[in-house]
C-alpha cells in the first residue's frame, strides 16, 4: 500500500510522478461537498474538476508554465465510512504525452539499430555506426530523465500549493 509522500520526500524520490495514499475519517460526500465550495473560492488561481469520486487540481492558464503540475485525487469510500485518498502528481497531459512519445521514438530507434547491428555482425560487416547510434539513444534516454527531474524541481512550489489546496478540502 502506498504511503503519504510529504513535500520533502517528493524531492528525494526517483519517480517522476509522485503518488500518495491515506485513509481519512471524513465521509466521501463531505469531501466532495468541501471540494465544490473550495472550487468556487479558489477559481482565481486553480481549476478544480470534480468527476464522480475523482478530483483534478490544475493551475489556471494565466499562472501555468510548461512544467506546471496537476494533481489527480481518487476518493474511495471504506466500509467504516472513512475515505481512502489516493493522489498522483503529474505534468500537464500534453507534456506527458510528448515526453512518452519521445521515449517510444528513442526506444524504436534503439531497437532498430540493435537489430541492424546483429545483422551487420552476422554478415561480418562493420557495426560501428549501429553502436554509436545505440549509444546516442541511451544518452538521450538519460537526458530526458534528467530534464524531467529538472522540471519536477522547478514545479516544487506549485506542487506544494496544490497540496495546500488539497489540505483545505481533506485533512491529511
Amino acid at each position: 500500500m502506498l504511503t503519504q509522500i510529504t513535500s520533502m520526500e517528493i524531492e528525494d524520490t526517483i519517480a517522476l510522478r509522485p503518488k500518495f495514499s491515506k485513509d481519512v475519517p471524513e465521509a466521501l460526500k463531505e469531501i466532495l461537498d468541501k471540494a465544490a465550495i473550495i472550487k468556487h473560492e479558489a477559481k482565481e488561481d486553480y481549476i478544480i474538476k470534480i468527476s464522480d469520486h475523482h478530483l483534478f487540481f490544475f493551475i489556471t492558464r494565466s499562472k501555468r508554465k510548461y512544467y506546471s503540475p496537476h494533481l489527480h485525487v481518487e476518493l474511495t469510500q471504506n466500509e467504516d465510512k472513512s475515505t481512502n485518498v489516493r493522489g498522483l502528481y503529474g505534468p500537464d497531459q500534453t507534456v506527458w504525452t510528448f515526453f512518452m512519445f519521445l521515449h517510444f521514438i528513442i526506444a524504436g530507434i534503439f531497437l532498430t539499430f540493435s537489430m541492424m547491428a546483429y545483422s551487420h555482425w552476422a554478415l561480418k560487416q562493420s557495426t560501428n555506426l549501429d553502436f554509436i547510434i545505440m549509444g546516442l539513444m541511451v544518452v538521450f534516454w538519460f537526458a530526458l530523465y534528467f530534464q524531467a527531474r529538472i522540471n519536477r524541481k522547478k514545479c516544487q512550489p506549485q506542487m506544494r500549493n496544490l497540496e495546500e489546496l488539497l489540505h483545505r478540502i481533506v485533512k491529511l
